[in-house]
């Protein structure tokens, strides 16, 4: 690993309280998400269509809008099971 990336995965898993593999961990967990996010969605956009820009908006717009409740109550967002 370049030695500048790992001292600032260092400093950040000490950032969040957490072991140096602990975070990696996480990250990894993070982007596999993402990376089967994406997947989805393009599963979805091969079998009903693109979504048009309009629900490009309106996504955007919650997402926004999710980050500012987030901000104001200082936690994560959470997932409904």
């Amino acid at each position: 690993m370049p030695p500048d990336l790992d001292s600032a995965v260092l400093a950040a898993a000490s950032a969040a309280g957490t072991t140096y593999s602990g975070w990696i961990a996480d990250a990894a967990r993070k982007e596999l998400t993402v990376r089967a996010g994406l997947a989805a969605v393009a599963a979805y956009e091969r079998d009903e269509g693109a979504f048009t820009p309009e629900e490009l908006a309106e996504a955007d717009a919650w997402a926004r809008d999710a980050i500012k409740r987030s901000a104001r109550t200082g936690g994560r967002a959470r997932r409904s099971a």
